[in-house]
């Protein structure tokens, strides 16, 4: 047999031998492929601790993680902390696919020569499969791990996958991820670290039990980092002054881990209930700001306290860009007896008097009132309502500037029933207020003095709008949110009333001599009815802050006052944060107008003496002063018949009475006001719409007509109350010897426009 015979029954079968193989390991590579693929990647819902951080990102405040762990997100650590665990980690892992073959032939020769394990050559990806699924290091572990990791580059890219183990790595106790251990270790950021930082936090996670901080291991993680930082020199992973600056370093390793940051746990607590799911949330609050006005409310919070008084709240926005700067809930947050963890700012309170100013602004704005009419502060009734001053006393007849200087209730109740509840109830709801409190047909004429609740918040988007010029836009709390504007009142009836809140000598400016009451601000107080809530809301050139003390369980106390309980706080707070000083310039839509020197009103032919004041453009008054006549071709001044029955009860002096009025001079009608336009909203009672009849006269009794029929008689002094219909309405008021006064009204249904023509 020749060789060839010899060889031919043998080749084939080695040939089918080595294909088999061959197929068997190409099956065994498509079979690993398709479970790369297949098989589900380990969970990574690791469940992270939620940060709420400051305007500029730095946390204010850090939860805990679900399970219990400080596992801050990860997404802005130094990139040479990242060139540093590489270089010392796994130097090819740009390069392979999850598994180092080098370095694991590296390992198990360094194991077999020394015999011990020196060594694992696992790769980034494969400590991140084993931070995924934590298993006994035992070679079917290994196995295990190279499969995931293989998975892991295979299914995500090189960044993710460090990310994940950055944010994972374990430091120590409950510390996780290089967030929060730079946090944890030294106080700061992973943003920005030092070489040495870098090392001590390289060196913790090959240890963590023989490494992180304690004052037992100081020595060893002290060598551990110095070995570690000579290494990543060597390896030139510092550049040559870092490098430098890092020989010379002899900062101490930390013994001790940090107190995670917690500040600001009011506004904390209320972002994560209000945006759950959010790891990071970024607000508009200002460190700084916020550290001073919390710094004044401890300092004010114990003498509070001595008087019954518990909570408090205060918010500070920038006005100019509706930012909320700081955010104070409670004058404790550890005082659980009296509610000290719930934030206030965002708890409904009765205002008290606080909502004038805005009153004040719409009836400017819309040609209802000026600031100088002088108007009636005398004892009055709407049906069983009788609204008392603070004082408990009167002024009789009083500017309507002073009024709200002195924060005067009468007045205000009249001009809200010449505006009406229900419009201002719309403004207040165009100016943040919540429609579920706000609602059409709930409130009376006492809304104006405290009876509608708004929160401390709320409060603060009504005067931020007041500060600039009555443009509204939403308060901001989160850096990405934006508001779009909207003109709530003209900016001349902005300025108008701030120049009344700005006037020093009133009832509500503090007499305490701590008290110093920065420059270029205007404020007003309120307190509500029983003393439960004291309020005391100013703005300065830039910042508009909101501050009130009470009890949450609505304990009253008589010192709860705002001008005591609330503005002192107010001023420290303006003080400390707001030193603009600006100018204020008149706004373009001011004019100046021509009135009656006595009344403000525009003059009738009958006022002698007049002056020049401003009034918005578009809406100057029309109704001619009601206080003076003509008799005989001399002025007289003719008071409210409300005041003269009020200045005769107590024996007052009253103006000469015109010899010819009694005879010829009608009733002044008083309300409804010469060109007013009633808007009736859908869905309101009627009854809750009604329009008050009032009128001047020196006769005792007056009959009230509405397009001829009767409304009633009463006294002069005492109003009467018609229901409107849609359409125009010719109102009558007449006295006793027939002498009568014609007004006409005009009503509307809401979303249809007014003909205010008489014909």
């Amino acid at each position: 047999m020749d060789r060839k015979d010899a060889l031919g029954p043998r080749f084939p079968r080695a040939w089918r031998w080595t294909s088999r193989i061959v197929l068997a390991v190409n099956a065994a590579l498509l079979l690993l492929l398709a479970a790369v693929y297949v098989v589900p990647l380990p969970s990574r819902a690791a469940g992270w601790s939620v940060v709420v951080e400051y305007r500029d990102g730095t946390p204010a405040y850090v939860f805990l993680a679900p399970d219990d762990k400080w596992r801050l997100p990860v997404d802005r650590v130094d990139p040479a902390y990242g060139r540093a665990l590489v270089a010392l980690e796994d130097k090819r892992f740009w390069s392979h696919h999850g598994v180092d073959p080098i370095a694991i032939a590296r390992a198990a020769w360094s194991d077999l020569v020394s015999g011990r394990r020196v060594s694992g050559g696992s790769t980034l990806s494969m400590q991140l499969a084993r931070l995924y699924e934590p298993r006994p290091r035992t070679i079917p572990s290994k196995l295990i791990d190279m499969f995931r990791a293989v998975q892991l580059d295979v299914r995500m890219s090189k960044h993710e996958i460090l990310d994940e183990y950055l944010a994972r790595t374990p430091f120590g106790e409950n510390v996780e991820g290089v967030e929060s251990a730079a946090w944890a270790y030294f106080g700061h950021s992973a943003q920005h670290l030092t070489p040495v930082e870098i090392a001590t936090l390289l060196a913790v996670p090959q240890g963590p039990s023989r490494f992180a901080p304690s004052p037992a291991n100081a020595e060893r993680l002290k060598t551990r980092r110095d070995a570690i930082l000579g290494k990543l020199i060597a390896a030139g992973v510092f550049s040559d002054a870092d490098a430098t600056a890092a020989r010379a370093d002899t900062s101490p390793v930390p013994t001790a881990l940090r107190a995670m940051p917690r500040e600001t746990p009011h506004a904390a607590f209320y972002l994560r209930l209000r945006y759950p799911g959010e790891a990071r949330i970024r607000t508009t609050l200002d460190r700084g700001v916020t550290q001073l006005v919390t710094k004044q409310v401890a300092l004010r919070a114990t003498e509070l306290r001595t008087k019954g008084i518990y909570n408090g709240a205060v918010v500070v926005a920038d006005h100019q860009t509706r930012e909320i700067v700081a955010l104070v809930g409670s004058l404790d947050w550890s005082d659980a007896r009296h509610g000290g963890q719930i934030p206030m700012f965002a708890r409904p309170r009765s205002p008290g008097s606080t909502l004038k100013p805005l009153l004040y602004a719409l009836a400017i704005d819309r040609g209802i009132a000026l600031p100088e009419y002088l108007v009636p502060d005398v004892p009055s009734q709407y049906g069983t309502y009788r609204p008392k001053n603070f004082d408990g006393d009167w002024s009789g007849l009083v500017r309507l500037q002073d009024a709200l200087a002195r924060s005067l209730n009468q007045p205000f109740i009249d001009l809200l029933q010449q505006l009406g509840v229900e419009p201002f109830i719309a403004e207040l709801q165009r100016l943040g207020v919540s429609p579920a409190r706000a609602k059409p047909g709930d409130y009376g004429l006492s809304l104006i003095v405290g009876g509608i609740e708004v929160t401390p918040l709320e409060l603060a988007n009504i005067y931020a709008t007041l500060a600039e010029g009555g443009l509204y836009m939403p308060l901001r709390l989160l850096a990405r949110d934006r508001g779009t504007p909207q003109p709530i009142f003209g900016a001349g009836a902005a300025y108008l009333t701030r120049q009344a809140l700005s006037q020093r000598d009133r009832p509500d400016f503090p007499n305490r001599r701590d008290v110093a009451v920065p420059p270029d601000i205007h404020w007003k107080t309120g307190t509500s009815f029983g003393f439960r809530d004291a309020w005391a809301v100013g703005s300065g050139p830039t910042y508009t802050a909101v501050v009130w003390t009470g009890n949450v369980d609505n304990r009253p106390s008589t010192d709860l006052v705002g001008s005591e309980a609330a503005g002192p706080l107010l001023f420290d707070v303006l003080e400390s944060v707001d030193h603009t000083q600006l100018a204020e310039a008149r706004p373009d839509d001011l004019v100046e107008v021509e009135v009656c020197a006595y009344s403000g009103h525009i003059p009738s032919a009958a006022c002698t003496d007049r002056v020049k004041v401003l009034a918005p453009v578009h809406a100057v008054p029309t109704a001619p002063c009601p206080y003076h006549v003509t008799c005989d071709g001399k002025s007289y001044t003719v008071l409210p018949s409300a005041v003269t029955a009020w200045l005769t009860a107590r024996n007052r002096a009253l103006p000469e009475t015109p010899p010819c009025t009694t005879e010829a001079s009608p009733p002044q009608i008083l309300t409804p006001v010469e060109g007013q336009v009633v808007t009736l909203l859908p869905g309101v009672p009627a009854k809750n719409q009604v329009v008050a009849l009032s009128a001047s006269t020196r006769a005792t009794m007056l009959t009230w007509f509405v397009d001829g029929a009767l409304i009633g008689t009463a006294p002069a002094a005492e109003r009467l109350y018609w229901t409107p219909t849609p359409g125009k309405h010719d109102v009558v008021a007449a006295d006793e010897a027939g002498r009568k006064t014609h007004r006409l009204l005009v009503v509307t249904q809401a979303g249809a426009s007014a003909d205010r023509s008489p014909h």
